[in-house]
């Protein structure tokens, strides 16, 4: 089981490389994330995701990322 507050961390601190991603088994995610952490935007949608990782309640992340 993957745990929220390590996923929104990862996204937030480490987002620009796709770590969460990764974290959470979306291998394909994280190597775009990856191919493009030169740019700016996966650095943001980290932070954007880490945010809503860490609002949702546990129940409904272990729905989705079960």
């Amino acid at each position: 089981m993957k745990n929220r507050v390590s996923a929104g961390v990862f996204g937030i601190v480490l987002g620009s490389f796709g770590v969460h991603k990764f974290y959470l088994g979306q291998i394909g995610w994280g190597i775009i994330y990856l191919l493009f952490c030169w740019t700016s935007i996966p650095g943001i949608l980290g932070i954007i995701e880490g945010i809503l990782y860490l609002t949702k309640s546990d129940e409904e992340f272990n729905n989705q990322f079960h």
